[in-house]
């Protein structure tokens, strides 16, 4: 039996080790020893209430046996957001289940506040749902919840709400939220700002905890519990059915990763975050350290097709329609890389200094001061979005296409300018290949959509534009190789060179193409693991080195199977997968030593990527052509 002491509970966990929940609301992460050490309240983007995962002193919420943290076995629920957690004591099994529950549409007779979406038939109920079972044996069970308000800067204050000892309610000081804790457990305080209860379970008992923040109702008995959780179960799986999921040994890392991008999502506006958290270190002890709760335009393009290839429709539609609300319509009006999950464009920058950080790394950052910089691959990436759209429904409406103009117009506006790339670099502006590649996208795919649309004066003005882009980007962003590089003036490489196979900007078969991808797996790799870019040859403004962007990885298998390297391509994704984390969950990037994650977790943008690159090798196995982003989905063609 491991005590307290020998697993090391005051030193952070990998952050592979996490397990993601979400709500669709909310979101958490559970440590390997039952601790919830990430959850932000009342939204994904709100301040932290529990925030062990950036200090271990920021608050966090227990639920497991009393002596022992190392878990035998943990996994999701099949087809599930619902994590069970099994542990040996010594003495008994003992199994808990952990869940953000889903419960059935409330809102009959007053609207959801800040809902933009449609209703669906069930919701969040703003509970926390923890329940623990003793299958045989005996075991000692244990509760600590101690809240920490606004980041760690506020502790609660914890005081019974019932006549007895199994409700209590915990306030902070300056804060609105309040948290209600419900359990079939007798609580007690410590210090005031810690709710604890411990009993012995023997085998056949079972016992709950639940934590609410809203006027939903949590369970007040274990058969209740149990049914809600069975509730939220069925309604995973549920949505689960809707998708269309190859039969193929790889399609449980599809499947998660659809559910991992289901849970990124903000359903009142179909916002889907980069990552639920902030300022877990791309480089260890590092300063490389970012807010990813927000919504990232550049995303909108692999997002949609991801959704729409794994047959999730409405989720795609949700999303396209959270972007055409915040894309100005006014060519007097500019787009911003970045937005917050409401809509909002203000995300400025600050640092939370009374934190220690994950690990030592420093500092820990809210908002993201990258949504200020001036990054050309908005434009492609709104008007691609509605190009994939519109080769589904077949339609292109009013609001559609004069979003359409207004994006198309600004970018063979600025597409001569130079920006900070598709990197966010806080070095001086280049002329980034990457960024004017996604500027010949926005006016070759605006030149298609003109063109169904009938408007052949735009169309023909904008292919030709097209081509102007493209011949500049020829003559001034390869080498003497013909290998695409970073910037013009440049010969450093750059991950997103693989973008050129990716986003249809040259054939399979151009040789310049070839070189490029085969150049960036010989020369921009540590073992077989493709970094963004050389640190030493780029001016990011940052010290230290990063690991190898696994986002980039699943980049070059696709990009790999593009050109016909397909042996290299599955070899490269075997190796991949075979980095996910225990339950099949991504950061952004991998540390080719150890292998360990870095950076944000789970982050969206490496599961989009992964759903691209192993859709590109079941392809293969099945005979057909690669399906990358400049060509509609499969179930899209007509």
């Amino acid at each position: 039996m491991h005590s307290r002491e020998s697993f090391g509970v005051g030193h952070f966990p990998p952050i592979a080790d996490y397990a993601f929940l979400s709500d669709c609301e909310t979101t958490a992460l559970v440590a390997p020893g039952g601790e919830v050490e990430w959850m932000c309240l009342p939204r994904m983007d709100s301040p932290s209430v529990f925030g062990a995962l950036i200090d271990r002193d920021a608050g966090l919420f227990r639920l497991g046996p009393a002596d022992t943290w190392v878990p035998a076995a943990r996994r999701y629920i099949p087809g599930t957001m619902v994590l069970e957690t099994s542990w040996w004591t010594g003495q008994g099994w003992l199994v808990v289940l952990d869940a953000l529950i889903a419960g059935p549409w409330h809102h009959e007779s007053e609207r959801s506040p800040g809902r933009s979406r449609a209703p669906t038939d069930d919701e969040a109920e703003h509970v926390f749902l923890r329940t623990a079972r003793c299958v045989s044996g005996r075991v000692q069970l244990r509760l600590d919840c101690n809240p920490m308000f606004d980041y760690g800067r506020a502790p609660g204050t914890w005081e019974f709400s019932g006549p007895g000892y199994h409700q209590a309610v915990a306030r902070a000081h300056g804060s609105d939220l309040v948290l209600q804790l419900d359990t079939d457990l007798l609580l007690g305080f410590e210090g005031g700002n810690a709710a604890c209860a411990r009993t012995l379970l023997r085998e056949g008992d079972g016992r709950f905890v639940a934590l609410s923040w809203s006027g939903h109702l949590a369970p007040k008995t274990f058969e209740d519990a149990q049914a809600r959780m069975l509730w939220t179960i069925h309604h995973w799986q549920h949505w689960m059915e809707s998708g269309r999921f190859p039969d193929h040994p790889w399609s449980s890392f599809l499947q998660r990763s659809a559910l991992t991008l289901k849970g990124l999502t903000y359903a009142p506006t179909g916002a889907i975050v980069a990552a639920p958290t902030t300022s877990l270190p791309e480089t260890p002890h590092g300063e490389r350290n970012w807010d990813y709760r927000y919504t990232w335009i550049r995303d909108a393009t692999m997002t949609l097709w991801a959704m729409y290839t794994l047959g999730f429709d409405w989720e795609a539609q949700e999303f396209l329609s959270f972007i055409a609300d915040i894309v100005p319509t006014s060519s007097n009006d500019d787009l911003q890389i970045m937005y917050g999950i409401d809509g909002r464009a203000d995300l400025s920058e600050s640092t939370l200094d009374h934190l220690s950080g994950y690990d030592g790394a420093r500092p820990v950052r809210i908002g993201n001061g990258a949504y200020g910089q001036a990054q050309h691959d908005v434009w492609g990436a709104v008007v691609s979005s509605v190009c994939l759209h519109v080769g589904l429904r077949h339609r292109l409406d009013e609001r559609q296409w004069w979003i359409v103009v207004t994006q198309v117009e600004k970018a063979i506006e600025h597409w001569r300018e130079p920006d900070c790339g598709i990197w966010e670099v806080r070095g001086a502006p280049k002329h980034f290949v990457s960024s004017k590649i996604y500027c010949w996208l926005a006016a070759d795919r605006g030149a298609k959509l003109a063109a169904l649309r009938g408007d052949e004066s735009r169309s023909t003005a904008w292919a030709e534009e097209a081509e102007k882009i493209r011949a500049d980007i020829l003559a001034n962003g390869t080498d003497e190789r013909g290998v695409f590089v970073q910037h013009y003036g440049t010969k450093a490489l750059d991950a997103s060179a693989l973008l050129v196979p990716i986003l249809g900007f040259l054939p399979f078969d151009d040789p310049r193409t070839r070189s490029t991808v085969l150049a960036i797996a010989d020369e921009l790799t540590e073992d077989d693991l493709v970094l963004r870019y050389r640190t030493h040859e780029t001016d990011d403004a940052l010290e230290g080195e990063e690991g190898t962007f696994t986002i980039c990885s699943f980049w070059l298998v696709s990009a790999l199977i593009a050109i016909g390297e397909v042996d290299r391509g599955r070899r490269l994704c075997e190796k991949l997968l075979s980095f996910a984390s225990p339950l099949q969950l991504y950061g952004e990037q991998i540390d080719h030593h150890t292998g360990r994650h870095l950076g944000n977790f789970p982050q969206a943008f490496t599961h989009l990527a992964l759903v691209a690159a192993v859709m590109q090798v079941i392809r293969v196995d099945h005979g057909l052509p690669p399906n990358l982003l400049d060509v509609l989905p499969p179930a899209a063609q007509p």
